[in-house]
């Protein structure tokens, strides 16, 4: 995904008003090297509380995807599980993204 793709999903979960309600959205990437002003973007960021919905941001991720020219491949990321969504439809991707969150015990 290159960086105006992710700063064009970020803005549109931060739009989202059934997203960003329950999550705290932001850009992030790498430390940047001494010396440099900064590093590219390499992911978007979910702060989510308890009271959200997985289903919302499937529904989000799948809207904003259809935006796109040629939909790029989504992976993510929760305590050492990923979950790579590229052409699921949304109730798949909000199965999957359960699946990523779930835990034993």
């Amino acid at each position: 995904m290159t960086e105006g793709e992710l700063r064009s999903l970020c803005q549109w979960l931060r739009d989202d008003s059934r997203v960003r309600r329950h999550a705290e959205i932001a850009l992030g990437g790498p430390e940047p090297d001494p010396g440099t002003m900064g590093s590219p973007l390499e992911y978007v960021r979910l702060a989510l509380d308890t009271g959200f919905d997985l289903a919302n941001l499937a529904v989000a991720w799948f809207t904003w995807r259809a935006t796109r020219p040629r939909p790029p491949a989504v992976t993510f990321e929760h305590e050492g599980a990923t979950v790579t969504l590229s052409g699921e439809d949304p109730e798949t991707a909000a199965r999957l993204l359960e699946a990523l969150t779930r835990r034993d015990g």
